[in-house]
C-alpha cells in the first residue's frame, strides 16, 4: 500500500497545513506550548499513516493507523482548549469537521483490513 495514493493521507497533510496556519496566530508565549503540541499531533497523523503503509504486515499497519487515531483525538482536545482560551482559530467548525472525516476514513480502513 503506497501512502501517497491514500486519500486519508492527503487530507491529513492538508490538516497539518491548516493547523500550522492557525497556530501562527496564537500568542507568542504559546510558541513552545500549545501551538507546538498541536503541530506535533497534526504531523503525527500523516506520518503514522505513511509509516504503517510501509510496513510488511497488516497488524503493523493497523497499529500505526490506531496511533494516527490517537493523535487526532489529541489534536481535537487541543483545538478545544485553544478555543476555550480564546486563541484565534479561523473556521474551527470546518477544522473539526475535517478532523472527524479523517477519523472516519481511518476507522474504515482499520475495519477493512481487520476483516481480511
Amino acid at each position: 500500500m503506497l501512502h501517497k495514493n491514500l486519500e486519508v493521507w492527503k487530507r491529513s497533510i492538508d490538516l497539518v497545513i491548516t493547523i500550522y496556519s492557525q497556530t501562527k496566530k496564537f500568542p507568542p508565549e504559546e510558541k513552545f506550548g500549545l501551538a507546538q503540541q498541536m503541530q506535533r499531533a497534526a504531523i503525527s497523523v500523516p506520518s503514522n499513516i505513511a509509516e504503517g503503509a510501509a510496513r510488511k504486515s497488516v497488524n503493523e499497519l493497523r497499529q500505526f493507523l490506531f496511533i494516527s487515531l490517537g493523535s487526532l483525538s489529541e489534536l481535537e482536545t487541543q483545538l478545544l482548549i485553544a478555543s476555550k482560551l480564546g486563541y484565534t482559530i479561523d473556521h474551527i467548525e470546518g477544522t473539526e469537521r475535517e478532523l472527524n472525516e479523517i477519523r472516519k476514513m481511518l476507522q474504515a480502513i482499520i475495519r477493512k483490513i481487520s476483516n481480511k
